[in-house]
């Protein structure tokens, strides 16, 4: 498991060894045809800043030559914010005075049915608050049902489950599972996370490998930019990564570094500011250490910098993203998760990736193909 694997990594060490890089680790890392991790910490290092044009570049030819000219779309679905952790930075927290609302059977259908209005999407990722009492593996087994007839490709952001829950509920049509670790920083993380399930690390970081022995195609993961040094925590993220890729090789991954914003009830902001430049330079250098991972942006990103960004190295994209459950139909003026900085239509953000020359995939896989 995992959580053995990263016990031998020093979180302090990593950290001097990152800031401790020069031009000449950059320079070597990028001659290479296949990058370590040691060669992804100089990428990322404030030593490889100069070298952000080169970067760009290559993380674009990289990019192209993979995944072609298409951007895959996918749009989320929240069906509850009901949540028993008490995460410091989340408006969703157990704490946080607000309604919960918890979808209907008939109220996911017509969220459903909603999206289908916004643009022709057969990506969708279902997420919920970690809360087991309402939103079970019983529930999301029906949510998943309801869902076959509108979507080709579903995904889960809930709760860690055990291996034996991730396989049943991939008998019910579920394709892939994203789930964040929020931060590797193991000496912390109980500070961010005090209570409730999501307090307990080891539990969490070995979700993934649970995701893998229950044979999912497709495992999302990332840190929450904003937490820790976020250059030590991508770093983790990559050991992470790798571990992953030659243990449970038959599985596609992906990675997400979403930057941190003030949470709804006005208490915790970020200790650690990541600017523009900076998350472009980890864009490319994720692209170089890995050619084949899939890097999603999502609607928290402001629309110019997610157009560019598509043309050198992210391949996912959310559009016209609601982040409070019932978002699209059922309850349109509930309290978000989170602000979205990309507020424009699916068909505004479609238009625009044409614009860059690249074409938006709603659909890129099917069950008989499997």
């Amino acid at each position: 498991m995992f959580s053995d694997y990263i016990e031998k990594i020093s979180w302090d060490e990593t950290t001097e060894r990152i800031y401790s890089k020069t031009a000449s680790d950059v320079e070597a890392a990028l001659r290479k045809q296949h990058q370590d991790v040691d060669d992804f910490m100089a990428l990322i290092s404030p030593a490889a800043a100069p070298y952000i044009e080169h970067m760009a570049e290559l993380s674009r030819k990289i990019t192209r030559e993979r995944f072609g000219n298409t951007i895959s779309m996918f749009i989320p679905l929240y069906l509850t914010n009901s949540c028993a952790n008490s995460c410091v930075y989340c408006g969703f927290h157990v704490s946080n005075p607000m309604k919960r609302t918890v979808l209907t059977e008939d109220e996911i259908i017509n969220e459903y049915k909603a999206i289908k209005k916004l643009a022709p999407f057969e990506n969708i990722l279902l997420l919920t608050g970690e809360n087991p009492v309402v939103a079970g593996v019983p529930y999301l087994k029906r949510a998943l049902d309801l869902a076959k007839p509108y979507f080709s490709n579903l995904k889960l952001e809930v709760m860690p489950l055990k291996a034996e829950e991730y396989a049943e509920l991939k008998e019910h049509g579920l394709y892939g599972v994203i789930c964040f670790q929020e931060t590797y920083n193991k000496a912390n993380y109980k500070i961010y996370h005090p209570r409730g399930m999501k307090s307990k690390y080891e539990w969490r970081v070995n979700s993934f490998d649970r995701m893998g022995q229950a044979g999912l195609h497709y495992i999302g993961m990332g840190v929450l930019i904003g937490l820790e040094e976020w250059r030590t925590d991508v770093t983790m993220l990559a050991y992470h990564l790798r571990y992953l890729e030659k243990t449970y090789w038959k599985t596609k991954f992906s990675v997400n570094f979403p930057r941190m914003r003030a949470a709804e009830n006005g208490g915790f902001q970020p200790n650690v500011i990541m600017s523009d430049r900076e998350l472009a330079q980890l864009t490319f250098a994720m692209r170089i250490f890995d050619h084949d991972v899939d890097i999603s942006y999502s609607t928290r990103e402001a629309p110019a910098f997610r157009d560019n960004m598509a043309t050198l190295g992210v391949t996912t994209m959310s559009a016209e993203s609601k982040t409070e459950p019932g978002g699209y139909y059922s309850y349109p003026q509930a309290l978000e998760q989170f602000h979205v900085s990309d507020e424009r239509t699916a068909k505004e953000v479609i238009a625009a990736l044409k614009a860059k020359g690249l074409e938006p995939v709603f659909k890129d896989w099917e069950h008989v193909l499997d």
